[in-house]
């Protein structure tokens, strides 16, 4: 079994920490690359980053569909291109919220996230009222640390915990989602903390995807998910046309 995932900004070494945090989930007879997008924005931080990263993401699927890839992960909190990525692949595609929101439902009675910049809390919302039961998603809490700072800031974990905390105190839920890639290789320290489930999304989507492929499951093309039609692109996407 041949995994991707797929990092849709363009910093390294997110991509660094997001292939460890997938390496320690995978199973025996699991092989698995992390891809840093080709284009798109430094940081996906906006609608309009969101945006601009979704072609990187698609040539990155592109790639791995001539590699044999199995199965993929997008690994960036607001699932950018997730339903495109579907419709090009072979086989299943995860987004991480998609997944770390799934999880949550599984193992707790309602969650809360923890994200990093308070304008993504409404896209966060977004996703909650598509992927879990009303009511499951109980707030979004951010940190207001930007992306490209996590890495460097000393006081990351310390500002994580205490939103983390007092999230689960004024919502009343029982598991904590971790709302940013970045934030993958703090879920542990987190959980040490707070003694409750903490979800790391890229770990849950690699999870769900190996499981998925194990299974001989892949996306349905009956409707919604069919290949794209053939079609002319013009200008910088000329090379995206099927």
């Amino acid at each position: 079994m041949h995994l991707r995932v797929v990092n849709p900004n363009t910093t390294e070494s997110m991509t660094a920490l997001i292939e460890e945090s997938a390496r320690a989930v995978i199973g025996p007879g699991t092989t698995l690359d992390a891809v840093t997008s080709a284009m798109g924005p430094a940081s996906i931080e906006s609608h309009y980053d969101e945006a601009l990263a979704v072609p990187g993401v698609l040539a990155a699927v592109a790639e791995g569909e001539s590699a044999g890839v199995d199965g993929y992960v997008l690994a960036c909190f607001g699932d950018p291109g997730l339903d495109a990525a579907r419709e090009a692949a072979a086989g299943p595609v995860v987004g991480i919220a998609e997944a770390a929101m799934h999880a949550a439902t599984l193992i707790g009675r309602a969650f809360s996230v923890v994200t990093t910049l308070s304008r993504t809390r409404g896209r966060a919302h977004d996703l909650a009222a598509r992927y879990a039961p009303a009511g499951a998603c109980r707030g979004v809490h951010a940190c207001d640390i930007p992306v490209l700072a996590l890495d460097s800031d000393p006081a990351v974990l310390q500002r994580v915990v205490a939103l983390a905390r007092a999230a689960l105190d004024r919502d009343g839920s029982d598991v904590i989602v971790l709302g940013c890639a970045g934030l993958a290789g703090l879920a542990a320290a987190v959980q040490a903390e707070l003694e409750v489930p903490v979800i790391d999304g890229v770990a849950a989507a690699t999870m769900f995807v190996q499981s998925l492929v194990t299974l001989r499951l892949s996306t349905s093309r009956r409707s919604e998910y069919a290949r794209p039609p053939v079609k002319p692109y013009a200008g910088m996407l000329a090379a995206f046309a099927r």
